[in-house]
This record gives C-alpha cells, structure tokens and sequence, in this order.
C-alpha cells in the first residue's frame, strides 16, 4: 500500500489519506459526535452507539484479520478525521471480507467515500482475499452509489430492505478507467481555479515595479487579465494606481487565486489565512524553502501542513508563477514581463529561472502559448496534475515540460501513455548521468542505472524526448502546426544540390526514409521542371527554380503514395525572390491533403519568411535541426499507430504460494554487507521462488559434498555443470565448472571450486554447490530485474553470457510489460536478426522467450520485495524447443514506500 499519501478529491481539494492506528480512538470519537443519527442508523443499520467503551476494537486490531484506513486534515492537535472505512475477514472463508464506510455529514459527496473504500480494497487484495461484501440498506443511496461508482466489478442480492454488495478486488479495465476519470475531474476542478481564475488577489504587492511582488501585478496589468485584481500591502493604500488593502480578510472578495510574494517566513500564515477565508487556490512565488536546505525544507513542510489542514492547493514555492495566454482570460500571473501571443501549446517547467528564457524564446519565435505553469519545489501541483488537466483542456493540443526530477514516474507513466494517444507530449529531462552503475551489485543493476530507466519509461508512454530546449521547442513547433505524419518517407525539395544531399543524410540519419520517387512521379516532374534539373529524391530544380516550380513540385510529391511528407529548402540565389518563394510555398502546402511540410531558408538575414509564419508552417535555418524534429515527430506517430497491448497474464502461475515463499524469507533477519536490509536468496531458494511462476530452469540439485555431487552425475549419466550456490559472479572467482562428464570429474571439481573461494577469501560460501544438467544449445541472453526505489521494476533483456555487460546489447522496460512491450524490447535489440534466424541459423524460440517475460514481469509486480534478479545466461533454444535458465540471483529487500502523491 502506497500509504499515506494526499489524495485531490473531485472538488479539487486535498484529503489526507492514512492506516488507522490504535492511538486514533480519539478521533474517531470527535468524527462519531459530528456525524448525524441518520448517517449512523444507515452505517449500522440500525441504533449504535460509539464511545470510550467500544471504540478500541474498531482502531486496534489485529492487521492479519482486519484492516482500516482513514481520512484527515490538519495535523497533531489540529488534526480531524473525516472518514473511516474498513474491512474485516471471514474467519471461515479467508479470500472473502466484509467492509463498511462512514464519512461524516459535512464532507459527503466529495468523493471521501470512493477513496476510503477503493484503499481497502486494494489492500485486500494485496492480503489475497478475493472479494469483499457488505449488507447496504436499500434507502441508502449514498453507499448504494458509492459501490456502483468504484469502479470494481460488483454484483449484488436484494431483498425488501437490504442490498447485499459484492466486490471484486481484482483491478480490471473498469477500475482503471473510472480511477483515471476521478484524476482528470480531481486536477479539472483544482487547476481551473489557477488557470481560469475570475479573481486575483497579489499578497505582497509592490510600489517598486522592480520587486516581485510589483513586477507581478504589473504583468497582470499589462497583460490584460479579463477578472477582478486585488492588491495586497499593509503599508500602502495604493500600489501602482490600484487601491491596497492590508491583509486577504478585508478584501472586498473572496479571490479564486492568491499569488504570494511575500518573504518566505510570512508565507505559511498567509496560506492560513487564504484557508480561512474559502480560498483553494494559492500560487507560492516566494522562494526561501526545500531549495535551500534544512531550514528551508522544514518551512516548506509547515507551509503544506497548513495548506493540508484547509484542503487548498499549492504551486510552488519557488516558481515564477503561471500564465494563461488565451483571448479568454489573458492571465500573466508571472514575473516575466514576456507575454507570448495566444496558442495551443501549454508547458511545464521546474526550473522558474529557465522559465524566464523560455517564454522569451516562444515569444520570439511566434510559437504562442495555452498556458505555461512554473512548478518549483512542486510541493503539491506536479507535472502528473498538469498533465490532467492539459488531457481535456481544449486550448491545449501540445504539452510541453522541462523535468528535472519525477515525483512519481509511475503515475506519470500511466498518465502520459494515455494522454499521447491524442495530445503529444515533448519532454526535456535534465540528468543523464549513469554515475549509479559504478556501483550496481548485479548484471541487471549495472544495465538499468542512470538515464536508462528514464528513457525507458519515455519509450513505453509514447513521450518524446528531446535533448535540448532548442529542440523541444523546433519539435513543439512542427507539432502545433503540421501534425503527425503518415509514415518515415520523406521527400526533399531543393534548388541547390549540397544542402539537398545534407538534408538525406540528416534525415536518414535521424530514422527516416528518402525513398526512391516513382516513374508516374517522376515523369509529372520532368514535365515542367528543366532538364538540368535532378529529378530523383532530393529534388534538385536547380538554382534557377521559380516560386511557380516550388508550388507545382510540391503538390506532385504530396500527392506521391511513396511520400509521407515534405522537407523544402530554398538558398536565396538572386534569381528568385524570396518573399515569392516563400508565398508559393504557403499557398501549396493548403492543398497537400495533411501532409506536413517543413521549411528551410538558409537566408543570411536568418528571418522567418511572413507568409510561412502566418500559413503555420515551421521554418529552420539549417536542414539538421529540422531533421532531428521531424525524426522524433515521425517516430511519436508510429508508436501511435501501435496497440498499446494488454497485460499477460501467464497460465501456470501459483501467486499465493511466490507471496507465502516471499513472506517467509523476509521474516528470516539478514543484513547486506555495509548495513543495508533483505538478503540474497541462495540458489534453492531462488530456485523454489522461480518454479511457483513458472521460470524453466536447467536440471539442477544442491549438493553439500564432492560425494554427493559425483552421485547426481552417475544418476543422470549426462554432462553436468558445477558452481558454488551463492549468489556471487562465479566464473570470476573460479567457481564455476562446466561439461563435467563424470563422477570423478564433479567431485574434482567441488574440491577445485572450495579451494578458489578459499584462496579469494570467499571461504563462507564453500559448502553448498548446484550440479546442473549441461544445457549447450541456443542463443545465451539475460533477463533481468532492478526495483527501483522511484521507477519501480525494471525489466532488462538482451545479450547474455560472459560479455553482457561488455556488449550491453539491452532493452530495458518498466512493468507490468504488455505484449507490445515485450515485442518492441526484442525487436529493439541489435542481436535481434540473430533471434529471427541469421545466415542459415534456425529461428529461436522467441514466444518461449516472450513468456518468460512475462512470468517475470508477473513476479515482480506480485513481490515488490524482489529488489534485483539475474538470469543469465538464458539459453533461447530453435523455434518450438523453448528456453532454459541457467544461472539466478536473486534479492529480497523491503519494498521502498510509494510517492505520498500521485
């Protein structure tokens, strides 16, 4: 469970959502006493009184046979319990509970009761109860809606007075979805009161025009903003020609959104008094907190506990504000006295410093702006809340974010894979360093470090990737204007040869085609083009080329079946005017039928030509910038025309037993070396482990002696392997032996490898070695696992063996993998043609190798205890014989706590 964490209700507030503990009986009595008669009789289903006598057994309990979960605002002695739900097992049916909610009068019908209920059953499911019922009276529609609006599968029995609710815990496709409709309503309501405000209050502003706090009701001024402005300062009556009142209380109005420019020490009492007064919305522009250590961290932490304890929201601290360039509000709630025009492309960015030049280079580019948002510290508001409110927001068609750190990737994974199905999103995500690879314990650590699981996640949610801002913002240009294309083949249309010839190799270079042009095309060209001309692909109309010769080539290369889009390039050369041109060229592209046109103008004047802003068409100065965004817009547009595929779910597999064989290593104490908890598993473990999902491994039995080992030889009368059963990398300690073909040769061996860990001072390790059947045949691969404290599991496969970390030929996805995940990770291998039959080799196995995947992928969505897992090397055996791990590591750790928000 994922506990606690702060949860945005539909209104848009925040709950705070946690276990119940024994100490809570006071809470629980305060909640009991503001709840009316009539909300109890429907909870108890007739009278019941809760007091000091009773109320222990429903907060101290034992958790293997009950469980419960509150919501709260405030903290310590301010702290108030909302809601409460529960269940509690069939003492003679343990896959099935019982549960009941209860939420106090005031706060009913936020969706406080959904959540609770939701939370306990997930974490029913998580107990591995199947189902959980409850007895609802048939006059209670609250709860009878509530059951019907979770999202879980349900049936229920009724009878004259009672309805009897039955759960299914298992998340379906129901579930997801109506869990992603709540998000997208909880961040709606949330973020329209920052980006649609109808008032404005500015708390610190200034009569100095160059502090914050004076430079932001400025902006709000200069940019038009269509509300009602008010101006707080307690020593003036005026700032900048508008009156000024004291303090948020004597207002004249209750404002949508509070903008705080005030020292940082001030802030927290300025979000209590927003609080008081009904205030949901408050944008931190005060810096002085997380960002500048302890001190700062601490204030930071007060600040959300008062913003927690009213339900409102926070953006910030330590941003640059928030904007709304569309004709409808014109909201510059920002110090940056740029105002980009209105557009469709809306942004993110932590950095507030950065988002000062950005706004200045959109600005400057003509690109236009839905709504830009600085997050800083993102205390509350992140990305992931942008993202769903962006996913609805019809001025929005492009998203943008400039990410430094994820406060929850998985969460952002789920969104983002969803929302770039019809919004693409254009990422630049500072910190590529693999610095933590140096120091990984396994094959699979050593692969998944750094950017690697970053990048990982990018791939699976459709997200792209940009290197630089330049580039996000040549990519975000293209995407506004021209939309995706339909294919990789791309035509060049030039009046000069060597830019044309730069333009291919660019563009190649960069995933695309040029493809070779058609007979029927090249003929429609050859007759109105010269003869000079280099009628191929590129399109060479030669320096004398007319602005008539622009427009015509263009409108037979769109029309083309071997052509997806068009990439135009004029040199200025005197022959032709470029203003001319460049009119041809707009003119032409409205009748391409959607087929995306780029421009380069490789002008000295280093202007975008008038008539190709205004016909939206994006215009570079060089061909490889322009081939660097029309490569990533090509490759988003393919992953869209991709399934997103659906989760396996591999037959065979026993969960309840992986989670009891799980259960009974973790209760085992085991420390890692330099302190850290869980344990390496030794081979019989791991062993045991694997076989509950199905994992096929070689032949194998522990022995303890070079007796017993020379007997397993005799008795399968086959070649064998021998090596230590610990979980070290053997071969690099001698302990290791291979194509063993008798008994005297196995116990030689045992002796050989006891006497090398002796030697590399290993000695402990001695005493316990697998005899395995030799398995010789097939292609030698790695798969894999890393738990990522922040990404969760991390799937790695690839090339296997001795060199796996020397090719590091690896794909690398985060679970629970689809079957499109799994494809796409093999076909991304460069060992790939080796996998489909190379030079005369027989084709492997590779659906045996697509459901080992994804009994692996099961596993470790199953036991988030497994924090790293090698199998290596798996031998992928021809089509139809199946594949055979060799060799495992296995480690168990207690799972890292989940994000506390989404």
């Amino acid at each position: 469970m994922n506990l606690p964490r702060d949860v945005a209700l539909k209104d848009g507030s925040l709950v705070h959502v946690r276990e119940l503990t024994p100490t809570d009986g006071p809470l629980l009595l305060a909640m009991w006493d503001r709840t009316s008669a009539e909300s109890r009789r429907l909870r108890f289903m007739g009278p019941f009184t809760l007091d000091e006598s009773n109320v222990g057994r429903f907060v101290d309990f034992d958790r293997a046979e009950q469980y419960a979960v509150a919501a709260t605002r405030g903290r310590g002695l301010t702290e108030r319990m909302l809601g409460v739900a529960r269940y509690v097992r069939d003492p003679e049916r343990p896959t099935e509970a019982e549960f009941a909610a209860l939420v106090e009068d005031a706060e009913q019908g936020r969706g406080i009761g959904i959540t609770l209920v939701r939370e306990v059953a997930l974490a029913a499911a998580e107990a591995g109860i199947t189902h959980i019922s409850g007895d609802i009276l048939s006059e209670n529609a609250r709860m009878l809606n509530l059951v019907r609006d979770l999202g879980l599968e349900y049936r229920s029995d009724t009878d004259a007075a009672v309805v009897r609710s039955d759960l299914e815990t298992s998340i379906t496709p129901r579930f997801l979805e109506r869990v992603a409709s709540e998000e997208r309503e909880a961040a709606t309501a949330a973020l329209t009161r920052f980006l649609k405000p109808r008032s404005v209050a500015v708390v610190g502003a200034s009569r100095d025009p160059r502090a914050i706090g004076g430079l932001v009701l400025a902006n709000l001024v200069a940019g038009g903003f269509h509300g009602e402005l008010v101006a707080i300062n307690p020593n003036a009556t005026e700032v900048q020609g508008r009156p000024a009142h004291p303090s948020l209380s004597e207002c004249p109005i209750v404002p949508d959104l509070v903008l705080v420019c005030v020292p940082a020490p001030l802030v927290a009492d300025v979000v209590d008094e927003a609080g008081r007064l009904g205030v949901r919305a408050v944008c931190v522009i005060s810096a002085g907190f997380a960002e500048v250590g302890e001190e700062g961290r601490a204030r930071q932490e007060e600040l959300m506990a008062r913003a927690r304890q009213h339900g409102l929201r926070i953006i910030g601290p330590n941003c640059m504000g928030l904007l709304n360039g569309t004709d409808a509000v014109r909201l510059n709630g920002t110090f940056s006295t740029t105002f980009p025009g209105a557009g469709r492309v809306s942004m993110s960015s932590q950095s507030g410093a950065l988002g000062l030049a950005v706004l200045e280079h959109v600005d400057a580019i003509g690109l236009g702006i839905s709504t830009f948002v600085s997050i800083g510290n993102k205390a509350d508001v992140s990305t992931n809340d942008l993202l769903l409110y962006w996913e609805d927001d019809p001025d929005t068609d492009v998203i943008l974010a400039y990410l430094e750190s994820f406060g929850n990737p998985r969460a952002f994974a789920r969104i983002a894979r969803r929302i770039s199905r019809s919004k693409p999103i254009v990422v630049v995500k500072s910190g590529r360093t693999g610095a933590g690879a140096r120091a990984a314990s396994s094959h699979t650590a050593a692969m998944s470090s750094g950017d690697t699981a970053t990048q990982a996640l990018f791939d699976q949610a459709g997200v792209i990737r940009t290197d630089t801002l330049e580039e996000l913002f040549d990519v975000a240009t293209l995407l506004s204007s021209q939309g995706l294309p339909r294919g990789r083949k791309i035509a060049v249309l030039t009046n000069a040869g060597g830019p044309g010839i730069l333009a291919a190799d660019a563009l190649e270079s960069n995933g695309l085609e040029v493809p070779r042009l058609s007979e029927r095309t090249i003929a429609e060209l050859a007759a109105f083009l010269p003869a000079e001309a280099g009628i191929s692909n590129p399109v060479d109309m030669i320096a004398s080329a007319s602005p008539e010769s622009y427009g015509r080539a263009m409108r037979v290369l769109a029309a083309a079946a071997e052509v997806d889009a068009l990439f135009v390039i004029f040199i200025p050369t005197g022959t032709s005017d470029t203003d001319a041109v460049a009119e041809a060229i707009a003119a032409a592209s409205q009748d391409l039928a959607g087929v995306p046109v780029v421009s380069v103008f490789m002008s000295s004047r280093g202007q975008r030509p008038a008539a190709l802003a205004r016909a939206g068409i994006p215009t570079f100065e060089f061909p490889e910038a322009a081939a660097r965004a029309m490569g990533r817009v090509a490759e988003h547009a393919a992953w869209r025309r991709r399934p997103l595929g659906d989760v396996v779910e591999p037959a065979g597999v026993d969960h309840a037993e992986g989670r009891r064989l799980v259960d009974v290593r973790m209760a085992e104490p085991a420390t890692l070396a330099g302190g850290a908890e869980g344990r390496w598993l030794t081979t019989e473990e791991a062993l045991e482990l694997l076989a509950a999902y199905g994992v096929p491994m070689a032949r194998s039995r522990i022995v303890t002696t070079p007796d017993e080992g020379a007997a397993v030889q005799r008795d399968w009368s086959v070649p064998v392997a021998v090596k230590v059963a610990a979980a070290i990398h053997k071969a690099d300690v001698g302990a290791l032996r291979l194509g063993l073909a008798s008994g005297a040769a196995v116990a030689e061996a045992i002796a050989e490898i006891a006497s090398n860990l002796a030697a590399a001072d290993l000695a402990e390790h001695a005493g316990s070695y697998v005899v395995q059947e030799m398995i010789g045949d097939g292609i030698e691969m790695v798969v894999g696992v890393r738990h990522d404290p922040s990404f969760g599991p991390i799937v790695v496969t690839g090339a296997g063996g001795t060199l796996v970390e020397l090719l590091r030929d690896v794909s690398v996805r985060i679970t629970p993998l689809t079957d499109v995940d799994v494809r796409d990770m093999l076909e991304g291998l460069r060992m790939a043609p080796l996998l489909r039959g190379y030079r005369g080799s027989p084709p492997a196995d590779v659906a045996a190798l697509t459901d080992l995947l994804h009994r692996v992928s099961a596993m470790v969505e199953d036991l988030p205890e497994i924090a790293e897992l090698d199998l290596n090397p798996v031998f992928v055996r021809p089509n139809g014989q199946g594949v055979v791990a060799v060799d495992v590591r296995l480690r168990l750790a207690p799972p890292p706590r989940a994000p506390r928000r989404r």
